[in-house]
């Protein structure tokens, strides 16, 4: 797709930045009202985001395709839990058939966009050149950024090293000495994948996971025939997985011993995967579940059992040239580094790139409290500036897929009220945005999340968690189902 991009336009009217589901999904919805002066801008070479970019073995959804998928554009999916490849060409297939792929940039990264009060409008500055723009959304999502590990040498490894985001297809590891460093989503998908083909496997655990059987399966014949051609089929599967996933919720923030039953099937599903009594007891977290991301796999702990694979539970307190180095002296040596060790979540990367009103950038301004919005979208002192993906949306129990429709809904409605009551700018009240934030945190404190005995990447340095949000996807949807005006300072026009 990049080879047909189009050249940096100097002004636009709406800025998009990222083309994964948010971009995509922000520039299909600006062009069904008319607004079609829009750019998006796109670091990597093709739409898809995450899906684009992560790569690795095993790389697949732990949500529903019926249910990780645009309400407004359906798909003939293969299978109940979709792997990458399938999820990158729906997205792909969405943006070509959307009709506004004429206006996207790839190949080019945002370095800076600051805010301009004179002019009423962003200045962006990008490795294509500079756009000003009316409106600024940022797409650019919470998983976008590969976190490293701060150890000790790592640098000075002589194997080879990637991270799971960035995997290295170049590399056979068949025959190879692996360690993976990290237990999260994407290191249960990649170390059964790794097991089957490395010499031996060492897989590093810092904290062991809740981890549910994965039910998937891949449809019938039949099955996909019915859900493509009998109407309203698709939508009733989508929504009784919808609402069978906001059944969680109550667990989750307000009667933890509602997640009991999830507990026992995690436990059977640890007795069921691994036959040595030690290592059960390796993999049993002592934290109460749903506190970290639940975590889908039949073949992760079959992984850990096998012959070839050792579960590494001490700290790492270096890396040699060759090895990886414990707290009890123990050197294992390896050939190839994986590290699965997660994402910027609660420092989000285009927060250092993005200056407000005042000249400091989104991330100083979060240094001193924490992440932090209006409705996960808009933020005082940034006129303008929309964010797809922002403080307090991430779920732990279903679509994001949802909150990003839902997010479009309210930002939708906020450009139709500026065109037509030609407000040149918009941003919350800092009051409006200080109690959100306050009953976000307040409502947080009862939480599984908060409560359940854990640390987790949903907490900020301040401990607080930015990450989550701690109601149904219902009220969120309901909450910004319209624009509500009446909360924003509203800018009087300027002159150019």
């Amino acid at each position: 797709m990049s080879a047909t991009t189009p050249a940096l336009p100097t002004r636009v009217r709406h800025l998009i930045v990222g083309a994964g589901f948010a971009g995509v999904g922000a520039a299909i919805k600006l062009a069904e009202i008319g607004e079609d002066d829009f750019l998006v801008v796109e670091k990597g070479n093709d739409v898809g985001g995450t899906w684009r970019d992560n790569t690795y073995p095993g790389a697949a959804c732990d949500v529903p395709s019926q249910l990780y998928s645009f309400s407004f554009a359906r798909n003939d999916w293969s299978r109940s839990f979709s792997a990458q490849p399938e999820i990158f060409a729906y997205l792909q297939r969405v943006a070509a058939e959307s009709g506004t792929l004429d206006r996207f940039v790839f190949d080019t990264a945002v370095t800076e966009a600051a805010w301009d009060d004179t002019a009423g409008e962003w200045v962006v500055d990008t490795t294509a050149g500079q756009v000003r723009a009316t409106n600024l959304i940022t797409g650019s999502g919470g998983l976008s950024e590969p976190k490293l590990p701060d150890i000790d040498g790592i640098d000075g490894f002589d194997g080879e090293i990637f991270h799971s985001a960035r995997w290295n297809h170049d590399i056979d590891l068949t025959g190879k000495r692996v360690a993976v460093i990290g237990t999260g989503a994407s290191a249960i998908q990649i170390v059964p994948q790794v097991q089957k083909v490395a010499a031996h496997l060492d897989v590093y655990q810092r904290t062991a996971p809740w981890i549910l059987p994965r039910h998937d399966r891949t449809y019938s014949t039949i099955e996909r025939l019915a859900l493509k051609h009998v109407p309203g089929l698709q939508r009733a599967y989508r929504s009784a997985i919808y609402f069978g996933r906001e059944t969680y919720v109550p667990g989750f923030t307000r009667f933890p011993q509602l997640t009991a039953p999830a507990k026992r099937l995690a436990e059977s599903n640890i007795r069921r995967g691994i036959t040595d009594p030690e290592l059960r007891a390796q993999v049993t977290p002592d934290f109460q579940i749903g506190c970290k991301r639940i975590l889908i796999s039949n073949e992760y702990y079959p992984a850990l059992d096998a012959d070839n694979t050792d579960l590494v539970t001490d700290r790492i307190t270096k890396i040699t040239p060759g090895a990886v180095v414990t707290e009890d002296g123990t050197e294992r040596e390896i050939d190839v580094l994986i590290v699965a060790t997660g994402f910027h979540t609660t420092d989000q990367p285009i927060a250092h790139h993005i200056r407000g009103r005042d000249g400091r950038s989104l991330a100083e301004h979060w240094s001193e409290t924490g992440m932090a919005s209006y409705k996960g979208t808009c933020i005082a002192g940034f006129p303008n500036l929309f964010q797809l993906v922002g403080p307090n949306t991430g779920l732990g129990h279903s679509s994001m897929v949802f909150v990003i429709e839902s997010q479009l809904a309210y930002i939708i409605d906020a450009v139709r009220t500026q065109r037509q009551a030609g407000w040149p700018a918009v941003e919350p009240r800092p009051e409006v945005q200080d109690a959100w934030n306050a009953d976000l945190q307040r409502r947080m404190q009862s939480t599984v999340w908060s409560a359940g005995g854990c640390a987790s990447w949903y907490l900020d340095d301040h401990g607080r968690n930015t990450t989550l949000w701690p109601r149904t996807t219902i009220s969120l949807r309901r909450l910004l189902a319209n624009f509500d005006s009446d909360k924003y300072v509203i800018t009087e026009r300027t002159a150019r």
